[in-house]
């Protein structure tokens, strides 16, 4: 009896453990504030989320080694977008919580690199290796989708269309529920779709 007391108070001890070891994953709600935070950039500079309060703001989370991504990329979707909607006053960032040593991560000077070859028309890239913003947001895939108004309120989280594939082929009539999310919202009407199941490779966070 006392040795099966052992093991389950050390059952208890390894879980506690392993539940302190493991960031929660946050679930911000649509209609609500989205959580604030501040990171930094592959361009070194400060990019605060309340700073852009008054703007509507979408956030894009980022590997570039994720073939979902690539195929968004690769095909110029992702950059026409941002570019389409950067140019109305929206405030795109890209953001990439891979954790150091893993797919995906990025030092500043890889960042830089990365956006000129792509072309991005993104407003900024943002480094979240310890998976800081990432985790707050539950950003569970990339690419993993957010789009906030100008009073700071969520109004858009998911997958980024109802394709869910790596096929470049079937970004031609797909829904893009974040063009259709910031046209609706811009136009003052209300959001149809405020959320879906988002779809592509893991986030590399830190002890997946």
């Amino acid at each position: 009896m006392k040795t099966r007391g052992i093991l389950n108070i050390s059952a208890v001890v390894f879980m506690s453990a392993l539940m302190a070891y493991a960031a929660p994953i946050g679930d911000p709600a649509i209609g609500q504030t989205a959580p604030d935070f501040t990171v930094k950039g592959s361009d070194g500079k400060n990019y605060r989320l309340a700073d852009y309060r008054g703007k509507f703001v979408v956030l894009e989370w980022y590997n570039p080694g994720c073939p979902f991504v690539r195929k968004h990329y690769d095909t110029g979707n992702m950059q026409s977008l941002q570019d389409r909607y950067t140019k109305k006053g929206v405030v795109w960032l890209s953001i990439d919580s891979s954790a150091t040593g893993m797919e995906g991560n990025l030092s500043a000077q890889e960042g830089q690199a990365d956006r000129a070859q792509n072309k991005a028309h993104s407003t900024a890239l943002l480094l979240d290796p310890n998976g800081t913003v990432g985790r707050l947001y539950g950003a569970k895939t990339t690419p993993h989708m957010f789009v906030i108004d100008p009073k700071g309120v969520l109004d858009y989280k998911g997958a980024i269309d109802n394709r869910r594939s790596t096929d470049p082929e079937d970004i031609a009539g797909a829904t893009n529920y974040v063009a259709l999310a910031l046209d609706e919202a811009m136009a003052g009407k209300p959001v149809t779709t405020v959320s879906t199941r988002s779809y592509g490779c893991s986030v590399k966070y830190n002890h997946d």
